[in-house]
């Protein structure tokens, strides 16, 4: 099967442990592993190197940020297909033959992606809508106290059982990119240093022609928030910095001036916010179980 993994790491302690014992019932088929390593200080993602024989390493000598260091990962393999993960991700059985046989199935796929649950059962909305300005707005002043208000529910595709099909976007945090197409737009975008990456590829997708395929008969499970943990306040500041990003590429040009200033000052507000309350940063609560 021409397909590899790579991984984006940052101290990521126990977790990479069991993501690559599950990964060994994912696939019928060996498949390769290739860490890229934001510097990690815990010595983990080196030790796996040495110690699985499917794992190889390379370090990127400082954080990049995820996407950057995805892109590195992501040149160094040499596969049609490339699944790139997050270190926190638990696979379910069979997981990556059926996105790979899903890809096959749809040529013109970019990227595809599972079905991500999280660790107490709750579908995570990973296949969404790309933002709009209504649907943003709605969403940010409403998802964190009213996670069922019409906007959330909109973008975050949550009306109704998931089905396989083209959606706006996929969760970066385990995507499968089919090479060519990754290629052919040049990757995430490494100026999103963390969040937004995998909307702003999905979107760049789009427009080359690329569909982003929802997958949910593959699923996963996303143990997630290391990161946000460890650093919450700083997490909190890089959504609202990566939001602040997409909206002034997004709606540029002399006459978004008024509308753009309206809302940087509305982002500031909500990261200031988030950074005080766990509630705002935390965003809207899931709305979907599955069995």
């Amino acid at each position: 099967m021409n397909i590899s993994v790579v991984v984006v790491t940052y101290s990521p302690g126990e977790s990479l442990a069991t993501f690559l014992s599950t990964l060994e019932g994912a696939s019928r088929h060996p498949v390769p592993v290739l860490l890229a390593d934001n510097a990690s200080t815990d010595g983990i993602p080196q030790d796996a190197a040495t110690k699985y024989d499917n794992v190889s390493l390379i370090e990127m000598g400082r954080n990049l940020g995820y996407g950057a260091a995805a892109n590195r990962g992501v040149r160094a393999t040499d596969t049609e297909l490339v699944l790139i993960a997050n270190p926190d991700i638990v696979w379910s059985t069979g997981t990556i033959d059926t996105l790979a046989v899903a890809a096959s199935r749809w040529p013109g796929a970019g990227a595809v992606g599972p079905l991500i649950r999280n660790t107490d059962g709750e579908v995570y909305p990973s296949a969404r809508a790309l933002p709009s300005l209504g649907r943003g707005i709605g969403h940010a002043l409403c998802g964190w106290w009213w996670p069922s208000n019409p906007w959330t529910t909109a973008y975050r595709n949550e009306r109704g059982a998931p089905q396989e099909g083209p959606v706006g976007w996929l969760s970066g945090s385990c995507l499968l990119v089919r090479r060519a197409a990754f290629d052919a737009v040049g990757g995430f975008d490494p100026d999103y240093f963390m969040y937004f990456e995998d909307v702003d590829l999905g979107e760049r997708l789009g427009r080359a022609g690329w569909q982003s395929i929802y997958i949910p008969s593959a699923e996963v499970t996303h143990v997630g928030a290391h990161a946000t943990a460890r650093e919450p306040r700083r997490m909190a500041t890089e959504h609202h910095r990566s939001a602040w990003r997409w909206v002034r590429r997004h709606y540029s040009g002399p006459w978004w001036a008024p509308v753009r200033l309206v809302l940087r000052a509305g982002l500031a507000g909500r990261a200031a916010l988030a950074r005080r309350a766990p509630a705002v940063a935390a965003g809207a609560r899931p709305n979907r179980r599955m069995p």
